[in-house]
């Protein structure tokens, strides 16, 4: 894999890292949802990570290796909410001012999360505005450092550690399935788990409106699509990564899509079933399972529940 962006000792090292801020989140099982969907399904909730998302395993991967003189200027992310979260925390703890980059029509309770835990927050209309040009000046005028929501090294690596820990707790899996935005996740867990285990097939959940790793594995290249019309607010991604790609086209077996019903659906099963809160965006792989998108013979599946932030006004319409 030495034409990649990542390897495996990169997923191994940041898992000593992120020690300080990242939680070893639970694995958890559930014999109803098995009987649902007719295959042995493995939780790893990320819901219940620091600031409710996987997010924290990248930021402060990428946050924790910069050195003092760095940190000093500050970092800058651009996040719809998830990882803006994530930045502020890992920024936080090394005492590193952040400014954050967030849609307007990002939801309401991850915009006051993410100030309450003192990032600087910049809002753009995401129709009409750049939210990498609207980084690049912040940059500019700070000299602080980009952490990219998934399109970078130590980002994959780190957001890699939840397969890392779901494999050592739960030994050899037929199959492992994240949700896919721009694909950090789905890297980065597709790098260990192929290395932990050769024969484990990986796939991606994406959600219909939101398509474009779907496509940019048909077309062997990336493909940009429009702003998706989804509830799934943490995987709007328009365009896979430039790093994030290669990795997740040469290591993935195919991405599924899920329909925003398929979503809802979902989130209230895993909250009646297993008590599990997970937002949209977190339960797309488990609506890839449930709703049976995965090929027939797969007999145990690991799955990444990648978050839980949900507006509780939201959650109510489900």
């Amino acid at each position: 894999m030495t034409q990649f962006a990542i390897q495996p000792d990169d997923v191994r090292a940041a898992a000593g890292r992120i020690r300080p801020l990242a939680r070893r989140t639970p694995v958890m099982g559930s014999p109803g949802f098995d009987s649902a969907a007719g295959v042995r399904t493995l939780f790893k909730c990320e819901n219940l990570q620091a600031g409710g998302a996987f997010k924290i395993r990248g930021a402060s991967n990428l946050i924790l290796s910069l050195p003092k003189e760095t940190l000093a200027r500050g970092v800058v992310a651009y996040s719809s909410g998830n990882h803006a979260q994530a930045t502020a925390i890992a920024a936080a703890s090394v005492g590193a001012p952040a400014t954050i980059v967030m849609p307007e029509d990002a939801p309401r309770s991850k915009m006051e999360a993410t100030r309450r835990r003192g990032a600087r927050i910049v809002t753009y209309n995401r129709f009409q505005e750049s939210r990498e040009a609207i980084a690049a000046c912040i940059l500019k005028d700070t000299g602080g450092t980009l952490v990219p929501p998934f399109d970078h090294p130590m980002i994959m690596a780190g957001q890699g550690t939840a397969a890392l820990e779901l494999l050592e707790e739960t030994g050899p899996l037929d199959a492992l399935v994240t949700p896919v935005g721009g694909g950090g996740l789905l890297a980065g867990c597709a790098t260990i788990a192929k290395a932990m285990h050769p024969g484990i097939r990986i796939f991606g959940a994406e959600p219909e409106a939101g398509n474009d790793m779907f496509l940019s594995m048909i077309a062997g290249e990336r493909v940009a699509i429009g702003v998706p019309d989804t509830i799934a607010d943490g995987l709007r991604t328009q365009k896979p990564g430039e790093f994030t790609f290669p990795v997740v086209r040469h290591l993935a077996e195919r991405i599924v899509l899920v329909s925003d019903q398929e979503l809802r659906e979902t989130v209230k099963f895993l909250l009646l079933e297993l008590k599990i809160l997970a937002e949209p965006s977190g339960a797309a792989a488990a609506a890839a399972v449930l709703f049976r998108k995965l090929p027939e013979g797969i007999g145990s599946v690991g799955v990444v529940i990648s978050g839980g932030n949900v507006d509780f006004d939201e959650l109510a319409k489900y």
